[in-house]
């Protein structure tokens, strides 16, 4: 583990706590400090240098390592990027499952950008990660430098999805047809989900705090000050007034949302951007007949119907790209780009090289760095990073709708608002 000393002294043996890790002692190995790109063992190290450590177990990028078992961790790093991209690995010998299990942990400490998770209905391992060449260096860096021999799936592109108007108030209702729920469903304004990105708006400051934050940013003061939950980039509102019961169903109304929002309707993606305001309830007065069984289905009902008529839509992941070639190879840079739904936004000339700027949906940068190194000779350097989600051209959305539910084993007709409302 690598990280900067930043008061005190560090020595073979000392005993040390990852801070958020249960307060398990973790004992130093080894101290050093690196001289380029060489290791080289001390003695003793001193606050200010930058500590090259082994033995902290429970250590992961971030992470806050202190020899006080009471202690404020410094602030977490905050990663610009989200996943655009996934591919399944499984072991190809089973005798190697439980090795690979604990690779794939050792792997996402190693490197926070990546996202691992297991499919419960298939059973695989989802690794999701920056791009397709970020998901070959892991998968060559688990053959190569951890021993395991893996299969990987071909990449999947990563989807959201959300609204693109107003709808409602849509009615869900329970199984038993006694409980009733009115949601309204909008778009979250660009400002709102700003602040909710950068943490300036959350459900761990006081009600006030965030009323006050969310009022400056042109909310309305009442829903503002009605904020019950926030979900990712999503926000649920509670307008309703004196309805008996509603607080001790509050909870099992948010998981139902949280359901909903966890796979949208049209292809079961992660939902986001969205402003959900519940604005009546109508509970049955026996704690019976409004339990999760009744309650969960009509809240997911409602907001997934309620989805679909406020003009549900893809988000795809975008990546900005930057090339820099040899002048004579411009064209051929720009038309990389460009012959990928890419749009080209700006050129900088320095000297005899040319650097291309612009950005493409990740979902067509599938053998990129093979077609530019082809259509360049050889020549050209080129990164690309996060670029956020657009909407999906509005010709696309169906065939990659019905893509996605085919992979998935949905039904492969789009869904309609009356496949979830009654």
């Amino acid at each position: 583990a690598t990280g900067r000393l930043f008061s005190g002294k560090l020595r073979r043996g000392t005993e040390l706590y990852v801070m958020g890790t249960a307060k398990k002692v973790n004992r130093l190995q080894q101290v050093g400090i690196f001289m380029g790109p060489t290791r080289v063992e001390v003695d003793e190290l001193v606050g200010g240098n930058i500590a090259a450590v082994t033995g902290l177990k429970d250590a992961m990028v971030g992470s806050t390592v202190t020899t006080l078992q009471e202690m404020t961790p410094y602030e977490s790093l905050k990663h610009y990027s989200e996943p655009v991209m996934t591919v399944a690995v499984e072991a190809k010998n089973m005798k190697d499952l439980p090795k690979l299990v604990e690779v794939l942990r050792q792997v996402a400490k190693e490197d926070p950008t990546l996202v691992i998770t297991i499919n419960e209905e298939t059973g695989e391992h989802l690794i999701s990660g920056m791009g397709e060449l970020h998901l070959e260096i892991i998968t060559g860096r688990i053959k190569r430098d951890k021993g395991v021999e893996i299969v990987t799936s071909p990449p999947i592109v990563v989807y959201r999805e959300t609204v693109t108007q107003k709808a409602g108030p849509v009615e869900g209702k329970s199984p038993n047809r006694h409980n009733r729920f009115y949601l309204e469903i909008e778009p979250l304004a660009d400002e709102i989900v700003n602040l909710i990105k950068s943490g300036d708006v959350s459900m761990n400051q006081t009600a006030l705090e965030r009323r006050d934050a969310l009022v400056a940013a042109g909310m309305d003061k009442d829903e503002a000050k009605n904020v019950k939950n926030i979900k990712g980039t999503n926000m649920f509102i509670d307008m309703t007034k004196g309805i008996q019961y509603l607080n001790e169903t509050m909870e099992l109304i948010l998981e139902g949302i949280h359901e909903a929002l966890a796979g949208g309707p049209l292809a079961d993606e992660p939902v986001q951007n969205l402003k959900i305001r519940l604005v009546d309830v109508k509970l049955h007065e026996d704690a019976i007949h409004r339990g999760p069984a009744q309650v969960i289905p009509a809240v997911r009902a409602a907001l997934k119907g309620g989805m679909l008529l406020a003009g549900d839509s893809l988000l795809e992941p975008m990546q900005k790209i930057q090339i820099t070639v040899p002048t004579d190879q411009m064209g051929a840079a720009t038309s990389q780009i460009q012959g990928r739904r890419g749009q080209v936004f700006d050129m900088q000339s320095e000297g005899d090289t040319m650097t291309v700027i612009g950005k493409a949906p990740v979902a067509e940068l599938f053998g990129f760095a093979g077609d530019i190194r082809s259509a360049t000779e050889g020549r050209a350097m080129w990164s690309t990073e996060f670029a956020g989600f657009e909407i999906v051209p509005s010709g696309m959305v169906k065939d990659v709708v019905t893509a996605i539910r085919k992979r998935k084993g949905l039904k492969e007709q789009m869904p309609t608002p009356s496949d979830y409302l009654a």
